[in-house]
C-alpha cells in the first residue's frame, strides 16, 4: 500500500537558521519558505537525491508544531511522510485494520498541494505518519 518515503519532517524553533544549516553547512538545495495556514506551519523543503527533509516552524500560537517545540525546545523529528496512490482507499484500509486517522479523517491539502492525512503515532511504533497522495 505505501509507496516511497516522500520526506522526513523536522520541527525547528527558527526556520531561517535551520535552512541556513542545511544550505550553508551541508550544501543542500533549500526551497523558499511557504506558509501553510491550514496546518499551522511555515515550511521549507531540503531537496536530497533520494527524498526531502521538511523543516517546520510554527505559524501562530495554535500550531501543533508550537506544542511539539514546547516539549522539545531545540526541535526534532516530527513525522515521516509516505506516498500512496489513493489516499481515501489507504485511509479506509487502515481504519478497517484499527489505525486511527487524526482530525476528521478527511484528507486536507498539504505543503505540496496534494491531499494528506496523519495517522496516530501510537498505532505506528511511536511515529507520527503522514500519507500523501501522489
Amino acid at each position: 500500500m505505501i509507496g516511497k518515503l516522500n520526506h522526513v519532517a523536522i520541527a525547528v524553533p527558527d526556520l531561517a537558521a535551520a535552512a541556513a544549516v542545511y544550505r550553508d553547512q551541508l550544501g543542500a538545495e533549500v526551497s523558499k519558505p511557504v506558509a501553510v495556514p491550514e496546518h499551522g506551519v511555515t515550511t521549507v523543503f531540503v531537496n536530497l537525491p533520494n527524498t526531502k527533509i521538511e523543516l517546520l516552524e510554527p505559524l501562530g500560537e495554535g500550531s501543533p508544531i508550537a506544542g511539539f517545540l514546547g516539549k522539545n525546545p531545540a526541535g526534532g523529528m516530527h513525522h515521516v511522510c509516505y506516498e500512496v496512490e489513493d489516499i481515501r482507499a489507504a485511509r479506509d484500509r487502515l481504519k478497517a485494520a484499527g489505525a486511527r486517522v487524526l482530525g476528521d479523517g478527511e484528507p486536507r491539502i498539504g505543503a505540496h498541494g496534494k491531499p494528506v492525512l496523519f495517522l496516530h503515532p501510537k498505532d505506528f511504533c511511536g511515529t507520527l505518519v503522514e500519507l500523501e497522495e501522489v
